[in-house]
């Protein structure tokens, strides 16, 4: 991958400044691992089937792109589909399959249609939450080939970049090249731990920034103006997924109602 070293840096710069408002960097990769845990938690032991579907719930608030179109598999009987999807999946006996296979089988159980395109992003989350050092960060915001938009387009280096058409395809093995050259640039600049979620939060950045310059076009409908620098950054990872000093989540179900976590302990984690 040809990136571009000047914006990375300029990314990462802002990126620390910026979470030096918000308790420091650390608060935010503490919150991305407890977002991982969660995953953990609700799908690395057991069956999906045994998973309560308030769990599930919990989980999706984290999630800023699925949150807004899943309401419709949290019922019945579409939640029945989403367990079957999640349990093929997530199948031990099928780990010989390549990770690009299992995305596209999970997909193939949803409509194929641009209201189900948060399918891919629900699988790469749960994926990356349960395993992030096998599993990068595959969201379609990190690369998406067809629109040609994504981090991998916001730090190519090349003056024409916003008239090219990027030949990158948007499998497993990109996002693995991605990491490994990212993870290259913060080593060079300090990082040393947690190399993972510094990873995500510098990707999250970059196309934070992005969106700001778009003036939010990208889930307008999630993304209001941002009153800090780094507002998009948080709900790109979904760590705005519950809001400040109550239960209530970003999630809806269909009826337009918030959803409610009661689980005090990850309210008191998460804020």
């Amino acid at each position: 991958l040809d990136l571009s070293g000047p914006i990375l840096k300029g990314a990462f710069e802002t990126l620390v400044a910026g979470a030096d408002q918000h308790g420091g960097i650390e608060r935010w990769i503490d919150a991305l691992k407890l977002k991982s845990s969660m995953i953990q938690q609700a799908l690395g032991k057991g069956h999906p089937a045994d998973m309560p579907l308030e769990t599930f719930k919990s989980i999706c608030a984290f999630m800023a792109s699925v949150r807004r179109r899943v309401a419709p598999y949290l019922e019945q009987p579409a939640w029945d589909g989403m367990v079957a999807a999640l349990a093929e999946l997530l199948d031990p006996d099928n780990d010989e399959r390549s990770v690009d296979q299992r995305l596209a089988d999970f997909c193939a159980h949803f409509p194929q249609d641009k209201k189900h395109r948060w399918v891919r992003d629900l699988a790469a989350e749960i994926l990356h939450g349960l395993d992030p050092e096998r599993y990068p960060l595959m969201c379609r915001w990190v690369w998406d080939r067809k629109a040609n938009t994504g981090v991998i387009r916001e730090i190519w280096f090349d003056d024409e970049v916003d008239n090219m058409t990027l030949d990158i395809p948007d499998g497993y093995d990109t996002y693995l090249e991605l990491r490994q050259e990212l993870s290259q640039f913060l080593s060079a600049n300090g990082v040393f731990r947690d190399m993972v979620w510094y990873v995500d939060l510098l990707c999250a950045k970059v196309y934070g920034d992005y969106i700001a310059a778009q003036g939010g076009i990208y889930l307008r409908a999630d993304f209001s103006a941002p009153g800090d620098p780094l507002e998009h950054t948080r709900r790109l990872l979904g760590l705005d997924g519950v809001r400040t000093g109550s239960g209530r989540t970003r999630l809806k179900a269909i009826s337009g109602e918030a959803f409610v976590i009661e689980d005090e302990n990850l309210l008191e984690q998460q804020n």
